[in-house]
């Protein structure tokens, strides 16, 4: 169907097409979660459902959106509704200093990845320092991240932490890599959303504070004897030290204007953003 209204038939009305991909996906992911507690064969035969779901329903909507052109009513047959003597004022982009969308700009995913990794090394070589300071080993503040996916760590004593663990090590660094990113792109969203001269105060002291808030409720109800080995005022120096450099970083990177009106075809870089294709 053409996008241009001038071609736009006005006894019908464009609707997106109706189709049945949905439901397959859905449908394979619950044969992936009920093989978890009967047979791996299903889980399989899910993944394989949904995957195939995934694709004919992504060939719905991309490079273009499918869509069917549904003819209305006769006039005759349409209900008489009487106009209202008040009218809506709707905000044009740019006009009078309004926005219609807010933000126009945000900083770039690349810049919340950066961010994240930065603020990641800064805390863990805080965390390294304090251990090796107060315990005479870099492992401890290791093996007391990894506790929560290594069970033996989980179960281990305070002197057992300070030896070195290369299963420690090697989810300490996964799980601290993974948190360090998602909460930079946490921060490359949710930083332009606040006011210019407070954003690094939100993101740098408030956000590790409400984080840590967190982090103590929820440990010390979860595992107690772990949340007694944790120095919870060093940590929240960490956490504060990643939020001031990490949140530095993104707010000092340059926005981009957003992608709210753009198509899936632009977005994803096939098409320019007014429908040219690129090269």
């Amino acid at each position: 169907m053409s996008s241009d209204p001038s071609h736009h038939d006005p006894n019908s009305v464009e609707l997106p097409t109706p189709t049945a991909w949905p439901i397959v996906v859905a449908f394979g992911l619950l044969l992936m979660v009920a093989g978890l507690v009967t047979n791996l064969f299903v889980s399989a035969v899910g993944f394989l459902t949904a995957l195939t779901g995934a694709i004919g329903w992504f060939g719905d909507v991309f490079p273009h959106p499918k869509h069917e052109s549904v003819p209305l009513r006769p006039e005759s047959e349409r209900a008489v509704i009487p106009p209202s003597q008040y009218t809506v004022k709707r905000l044009q982009l740019g006009s009078a200093g309004h926005r219609v969308r807010i933000p126009i700009e945000v900083h770039p995913y690349s810049a919340g990845v950066f961010g994240g990794i930065v603020g990641g090394v800064v805390m863990a070589v805080l965390a390294c320092a304090y251990g090796l300071w107060q315990y005479g080993s870099i492992w401890y503040p290791i093996n007391l991240l990894a506790a929560a996916g290594v069970p033996e760590l989980a179960e281990a004593s305070k002197e057992q932490l300070l030896q070195f663990s290369l299963s420690g090590l090697l989810v300490g660094i996964l799980a601290h890599g993974s948190i360090s990113i998602l909460v930079g792109l946490l921060y490359a969203v949710l930083l332009p959303m606040l006011p210019a001269r407070s954003q690094w105060f939100w993101g740098g002291i408030i956000t590790p504070l409400l984080w840590s808030g967190l982090v103590f409720a929820t440990l010390g109800f979860v595992n107690p004897a772990m949340a007694a080995l944790i120095d919870w005022p060093y940590f929240i120096i960490c956490q504060v030290a990643f939020g001031m450099v990490g949140g530095y970083v993104v707010f000092k990177s340059a926005k981009v204007e957003t992608m709210q009106t753009w198509p899936l075809a632009a977005k994803m870089g096939v098409e320019g953003a007014h429908g040219e294709e690129q090269p």
